[in-house]
């Protein structure tokens, strides 16, 4: 299947935005910097990826945007890098979240030049990508993983990203789909929104 008739958005949803809003990354972190000082928990996917690995695991934060998840996995005792497509989220990241590394790149050409433990791809990261982008990324990330690594997903299934989609495109990266939540603290399956556990295949 060519790349022109791969189903998808035909440009980075993230980087459409920032043209279109300059400004679109600075409202994105201070977003949740509102949710947080307003009480809002903030952490329940660092949670759940917290209890899938050994302390000292090392961690790669998939699509990071301001370090939220990979800043919390950080401070419970996690080895975490953290990459993020737009430099403005890194750079809060570092700052508010020296104690792993962050770094900008593209999902798509991934190459950190070594293996995780676990890898997050939360926070709607993979709708975000463009058609010609989502299986070099799932790719990367298979690439990434030890052998006995998992991939964990989260996404809303209403945002142009279909399961059977999602399904092939991993498939296609040498990932398989083990199990299947509805939630980040792990309801059953729902049409709404994906929390996926992958592993090589």
């Amino acid at each position: 299947m060519s790349t022109s008739s791969l189903p998808g958005p035909a440009e980075n949803r993230w980087t459409a935005a920032v043209r279109r809003d300059p400004r679109h990354a600075r409202h994105h972190a201070e977003r949740w910097h509102r949710l947080e000082a307003s009480g809002q928990d903030i952490h329940g996917e660092a949670r759940l990826l917290d209890a899938m690995a050994p302390r000292g695991a090392h961690v790669l934060d998939a699509g990071c945007g301001s370090g939220r998840l990979g800043g919390h996995l950080a401070r419970v005792g996690h080895a975490v890098t953290g990459v993020d497509l737009d430099p403005h989220l890194i750079e809060v990241a570092r700052t508010e979240h020296p104690g792993a590394r962050w770094e900008v790149g593209n999902l798509a050409v991934l190459e950190l030049h070594e293996t995780f433990d676990l890898i997050a791809c939360a926070g709607n990261v993979l709708t975000f990508l463009s058609a010609a982008e989502r299986r070099p990324a799932l790719a990367r990330l298979a690439a990434h993983l030890v052998p006995e690594g998992r991939l964990v997903v989260g996404f809303g299934l209403d945002r142009g990203y279909a399961l059977t989609d999602f399904v092939a495109d991993a498939a296609a990266g040498g990932l398989r789909l083990s199990q299947r939540f509805g939630t980040w603290d792990l309801r059953p399956a729902s049409d709404d929104f994906l929390v996926g556990i992958l592993t090589r295949e």
